[in-house]
């Protein structure tokens, strides 16, 4: 495989890498030592940077969301409708817990769920669960989360990345 080929190869084992190199953020020479690619820092520098004008722009939408919060959820019995989320055959809905649901219902799919996921990492909220389907997004969270979790999902869906997979 030439340089270049091991070179994006190494990058796409980091997807933040792509997103950097997309939003045209990087120091290309600290990322050359980065990557575990045989070669000069140089060639690897040179390789990433012509990766990097083959990639699309980042860029970002706001989504026509409406993002609300649930307290007093817990576990539920699955098959009565009332879960926000199933997994595994465990219901997760209203009912008494001590959990809270965040519910963004619009213009949401597996996109959104990434930038959720990583805005509520970035704030240190580990979800009990999260899901996506149709026109809704889900997080549950601690009930002591819950007021930060929702001010979180509420600026992540303010910018959701746009993939243009038709040029990568």
């Amino acid at each position: 495989m030439s340089l270049a080929g091991e070179t994006r190869r190494a990058v796409e084992e980091h997807p933040f890498l792509v997103t950097a190199l997309r939003a045209d953020v990087v120091n290309y020479t600290a990322a050359a030592r980065f990557l575990e690619v045989d070669g000069e820092t140089d060639a690897i520098a040179t390789a990433l940077r012509r990766y990097a004008a083959e990639l699309p722009a980042y860029e970002t939408e706001s989504l026509d969301v409406r993002v609300r919060m649930e307290s007093g959820i817990g576990p539920v019995d699955p098959n009565d409708g009332s879960a926000f989320v199933t997994v595994a055959g465990t219901g997760l809905g209203p009912g008494g817990g001590e959990q809270t649901a965040i519910v963004a219902t619009g213009d949401v799919d597996a996109g959104a769920l990434t930038a959720v996921l990583a805005r509520l990492a970035l704030e240190g909220i580990d979800p009990d669960a999260a899901a996506v389907g149709d026109d809704s997004l889900v997080v549950v969270v601690d009930r002591l989360e819950g007021a930060n979790a929702l001010r979180a999902v509420e600026s992540a869906l303010e910018r959701v990345s746009i993939v243009d997979t038709t040029s990568v």
